[in-house]
């Protein structure tokens, strides 16, 4: 029977070449002839007595080397979430407040398009409950995870934890071992998770659009480098408005007059700059520590959040359009004035923070971007944005006060400041829409889709391109007899971009911003406007049953008996994958290896593709539920899938491929089964298999 519902098609990206380590983890294992049931995680447990009726229940896990799992805070639409179920909680205890966790790591997955946060090394949980049941002997608990390396498991974990004899519910503080139920379940088998609704399953396959980086921790440490560079570029921006620029030589000539010697004019110039990014550095240190990183990713999904901080940067771009100036109370500047005229230390880092409060007007609407931007990153993110904006703000003003000279070689303040200004509140004000884009998403309202996103940004961009080309003027503009040379080169980048754009309304993947819009499948045409887009999905007409179109056309079953059915009508050998709705390295073979030109071919003319989704969490027809003989629970069609791999190839991970004849006997006999390979080992090892089914 078959149980498979149509499954979006999804559309290639461009793929990390990472697979060395790779390799050698496949030689050795294969030379030992078998795979092996992996469990990257091993979990102990303590219960302690906190007060009264209050408990707390302890969950540490070793996580092997190079292995990372999924927190409980890793946003739907990513990889999944760690999900702890309490069994026995009715009537017996309540929980106080939501689980709590050690430390985590956060990065960008580009293929979900969601801050990803995990544990790396060590898993450390807390949970505080309340026993209201004083008979109360155990507390039955199940954790739900992924955890993935080059593979990805998704694995479950129960706890029966004791409470102890001597707890007393006014009796001081203690720590218990408790004891840990080794009872392993397959990938989600858990009876109290609800098949979510198809919009969900949906949105996961949406999000499959761009790619994530195999490693994720070195993707969190990227990440930080890639704010940093992002902040260093916005500080440069700032620097050339009008409330940054034209300070540069009367600073500086302050330093040279004042200073009795040229050594001292330039350690005061060192630590004025030094006092700028202590300034800066010092505001992202308090971003952090008022909301907290885990507070501050929370709300990077929230959809409240994303309308405000829409709203704000839509009037931030209204003041660097010129419709009025954002500044704070003039008071604020006099007194710091004040204590700027003392001279010395003080003074010059009171200088420092004049320079702050004066040029707020230009610098606040991009500081508090990234702010936001590296907030939602988590951790020190926010100090490492500040770091970089105010490093690329100081430096000027330190190498002109060491090497005045320069000075001449500034070019003259004038309307070309208001057009940087003017350029910046083009970028928030598409910018803006992101924020908007994430609201809808989560809410899943389709008023801001593809389309409509990419033609409000074509629209933003070719006002832009007009704007640089002089055809459009703004209050704060001065008189333009005619264009620099700069001015046009930058009118033309635009131009060439706004080009860029247009063919992502016929379905393009636009690759260039594919962080920014909401991924193909989220749009009024997933395969494009008028047509198939860049699926190459095609018709879907005369199919065989329980067939459909998969990524790049590939005709492929969800259901194990139906494509074997078909694939002895037209004796062709079958390909397994194993695979997940939330596994990236799957996507970044489907994307990067099934799609390369000599692949693709034998995918769609030679094999029988059975796609097996063992994350499936919609559950089987009651007479298909099962208890295998080592006690596992199949109860969902994912449960089904994993325990086929897990008997039959003996392994939990994916992606799993593997290439049969008729009967189900492998066909490749030096490796039975392959994985996360390059496009060279892959193409050789879909030939062995079809040259093995021909003998």
């Amino acid at each position: 029977m078959n149980f498979t519902q149509s499954r979006q098609t999804i559309t290639s990206r461009t793929f990390w070449n990472k697979y060395f380590l790779l390799m050698l983890v496949f030689f050795f294992a294969f030379a030992k002839g078998h795979a092996q049931i992996l469990e990257p995680v091993k979990w102990t447990s303590k219960i302690e007595q906190k007060s009264g009726k209050n408990a707390v229940l302890i969950f540490d896990g070793t996580i092997e080397k190079d292995w990372h799992m999924y927190s409980q805070f890793t946003p739907e639409g990513g990889p999944l979430a760690l999900e702890i179920v309490f069994k026995n909680q009715k009537g017996n205890y309540e929980l106080v407040g939501k689980a709590k966790e050690g430390k985590t790591r956060t990065a960008y997955n580009d293929i979900f398009e969601v801050d990803e946060t995990f544990f790396e090394g060590k898993a450390h949980i807390e949970q505080e409950i309340k026993i209201i049941n004083p008979n109360l002997k155990t507390v039955e608990v199940t954790f739900d995870f992924q955890v993935c390396k080059e593979v990805c498991i998704n694995s479950s974990k129960k706890f029966s934890i004791n409470i102890p004899s001597t707890f007393k519910m006014d009796a001081v503080p203690a720590i218990v071992e408790a004891q840990l139920d080794e009872t392993k379940v397959p990938a989600l088998v858990v009876d109290t998770i609800k098949t979510p609704p198809a919009s969900k399953v949906t949105e996961v396959a949406k999000a499959d659009e761009t790619l994530a980086k195999a490693d994720l921790p070195a993707a969190a440490s990227r990440s930080l480098w890639s704010i940093f560079f992002i902040a260093f570029i916005s500080g440069f921006a700032a620097l050339l408005t009008p409330c940054v620029f034209p300070m540069i030589p009367m600073t500086v000539s302050f330093f040279t007059k004042q200073s009795k010697s040229r050594a001292k004019g330039i350690r005061n110039a060192i630590f004025y700059g030094i006092s700028i990014i202590a300034i800066y550095v010092i505001l992202g240190l308090i971003v952090t520590k008022i909301f907290g990183a885990d507070a501050l990713n929370a709300l990077s999904t929230d959809v409240w959040f994303n309308v405000i901080f829409f709203i704000i940067l839509i009037i931030f771009a209204t003041s660097f359009l010129g419709a009025f100036e954002i500044m704070l109370p003039n008071s604020w500047g006099n007194k710091v004035d004040q204590q700027a005229d003392r001279g010395g230390i003080i003074g010059i880092l009171f200088m420092a923070l004049a320079l702050a409060i004066v040029s707020f007007s230009c610098t606040g609407p991009i500081v508090g971007t990234l702010l936001v931007e590296a907030a939602s990153n988590g951790g020190i993110a926010p100090v490492i944005g500040m770091l970089g904006f105010s490093l690329a703000l100081a430096l000027p003003f330190m190498l002109f006060a060491m090497f005045p000279g320069w000075l001449n070689s500034l070019p003259k303040s004038g309307g070309w400041l208001n057009t940087v200004k003017v350029v910046l509140g083009f970028l928030e004000l598409a910018l803006a829409f992101k924020f908007l884009s994430n609201a809808d998403l989560v809410l899943q309202l389709h008023l801001l889709e593809r389309e409509v996103f990419i033609a409000i940004w074509i629209a933003i961009f070719a006002a832009l391109t007009l704007y640089l080309f002089g055809k459009i003027t703004l209050p704060h503009d001065s008189p333009l007899q005619h264009i620099s040379v700069g001015r046009l080169y930058l009118g033309l980048l635009t131009l060439i971009f706004t080009i860029y754009l247009i063919p992502g309304l016929w379905g393009a993947p636009l690759k260039i911003i594919s962080a920014f819009p909401p991924p193909p499948q989220y749009s009024e045409s997933p395969f494009g406007v008028g047509g198939s887009g860049n699926s190459n999905a095609g018709s879907e007409k005369g199919l065989p049953a329980g067939a459909e179109l998969g990524p790049h056309g590939i005709m492929v079953f969800h259901d194990y008996e139906d494509g074997v059915a078909y694939a002895k009508s037209v004796n062709k050998p079958i390909m397994l994958d194993f695979t997940g709705y939330a596994c990236v390295n799957c996507r970044k073979m489907e994307n990067n290896v099934w799609s390369d030109a000599t692949v693709l071919p034998i995918l769609k003319n030679d094999i029988v593709l059975i796609s097996l989704y063992v994350d499936d969490k919609r559950e089987l027809p009651k007479e298909e539920q099962f208890v295998t003989a080592a006690g596992d629970k199949i109860i969902t069609v994912g449960d089904k899938w994993t325990d086929f791999m897990i008997s039959k190839y003996k392994t939990n991970t994916q992606p799993l491929y593997v290439m049969t004849d008729l009967e189900g006997n492998n066909l490749n006999t030096s490796k039975p089964t392959i994985s996360y390979v390059s496009t060279a080992e892959y193409l050789q090892w879909l030939k062995d298999g079809i040259a093995g089914f021909k003998k």
